[in-house]
């Protein structure tokens, strides 16, 4: 990114108003306002002109960043530590097997006792429909009860790092990275973006990534399907938010039982495998009655399910049907790729390698967009204090 390209942005962001962000939460893509989303994408990006100019974007000297991860991470562990230190925050990670809430400690307590000198609380929780994204709108409720109390000095921040619904940070990072890609927000309207389930030999994959993205991309005028076998649906209030998003936005959402269908002349596919929302709901109820021999059995019934499905692979004859046989692939990775990970999965192995260096682009962006969303949590003309930064010229490295 050029200077120019910065100075605009930071002129573009200006003009924006995200006031409504100050003190409030990041959980859900569908509960931001239009003006929300643009102003979370202008700051990730500024963020990243910044460090691409070496430019310091430590806006704190101190504070805690506080992640608690109840599902394994990779890439968003790793970006929400990058994200906060790239603000000057340091990171502390909530070990529920080693602290307090092992034995019983409520959510109240352990969400203030965390939160003495937390700015910002990121949670993975995805592992179990109707649990994830409540669960952190607990810890939301009691925050801001310790804050109004006075018992906390400042109201920590909590960023969904995926739940049981969504997955912002990742959704927010796919799109950005479409963006820039095609050139602009505008140029995303009219584009078909296929949503499509593709096979897996493990069990369990959250639906929170697809539902992110139907739920997002329809807000930009996009042409949208979501594709899958019959049975793997996800939940039908989110598909009922990507209907109204496409209707508001000039766009369309349909949903299709062919992965061909769904790559026909697509600009971007995105093939990723879910569990089907009705088994995910059954396991939640196994696990809250402590059944383990029918979550045994629950997950034979699945894999034997996923089996009968191999065919939907993301393939070099599929990525021939996309828009000139040059649609953009996307995955949230890790994929599973045949021949290489596992003997048959979501990828062949050659269209994954074509692709790898755009994938891992898509995925550099996830750091800035959890900055941006901290930042715009905590300063009320996040302009004007990214332009200060800039006008500083603090190095980062000396």
């Amino acid at each position: 990114m050029d200077m120019k390209q910065l100075q605009d942005n930071l002129a573009r962001l200006g003009a924006v108003d995200a006031s409504s962000m100050v003190g409030d939460d990041f959980l859900l893509t569908w509960e931001k306002s239009d003006a929300e989303l643009d102003a979370t994408f202008l700051t990730a990006d500024i963020l990243r002109g910044l460090r691409e100019a070496n430019v310091s974007s430590r806006l704190f000297d101190s504070g805690l960043a506080v992640s608690l991860f109840r599902d394994n991470s990779t890439r968003t562990r790793f970006s929400f530590a990058s994200a906060c230190n790239l603000l000057g925050l340091e990171v502390q990670d909530l070990d529920e097997g080693k602290s307090q809430i092992a034995h019983g400690e409520t959510v109240r307590e352990t969400a203030n006792m965390i939160s003495f000198m937390a700015d910002v609380i990121g949670i993975r929780d995805d592992l179990y429909i109707g649990r994830g994204n409540a669960y952190m709108r607990e810890v939301s409720r009691a925050v801001a009860a310790g804050h109004h109390d006075g018992v906390l000095e400042q109201r920590p921040t909590l960023v969904n790092l995926q739940c049981d619904i969504d997955h912002p940070t990742q959704t927010m990072s796919d799109t950005l990275h479409l963006i820039n890609h095609f050139g602009g927000a505008e140029n995303l309207k009219g584009r078909k973006i296929a949503m499509t389930w593709a096979y897996s030999p493990s069990y369990g994959k959250p639906l929170s990534v697809p539902q992110g993205v139907i739920g997002l991309m329809t807000r930009f005028g996009a042409d949208v399907v979501l594709a899958h076998p019959p049975g793997y649906e996800v939940m039908p209030e989110v598909e009922e938010v990507a209907r109204s998003n496409a209707s508001r936005s000039g766009g369309r959402f349909t949903r299709v039982e062919s992965m061909a269908e769904a790559f026909a002349d697509a600009d971007v596919v995105y093939p990723k495998s879910w569990a089907p929302f009705a088994a995910m709901e059954k396991r939640t109820a196994l696990f809250e009655e402590g059944d383990t021999n029918g979550l045994r059995a629950l997950e034979g019934e699945l894999l034997e399910q996923n089996a009968r499905h191999t065919d939907w692979e993301a393939d070099e004859e599929l990525m021939s049907r996309t828009r000139d046989g040059a649609g953009l692939y996307l995955h949230c990775l890790p994929a599973d790729i045949s021949g290489v990970s596992c003997d048959k999965g979501e990828v062949a192995d050659s269209v994954f390698d074509r692709y790898r260096v755009p994938l891992y682009k898509q995925a550099s962006y996830k750091p800035y967009i959890i900055a941006a969303m901290i930042l715009l949590a905590k300063f009320a003309d996040p302009a004007a204090t990214l332009a200060g930064l800039l006008d500083s010229g603090q190095k980062r490295v000396r």
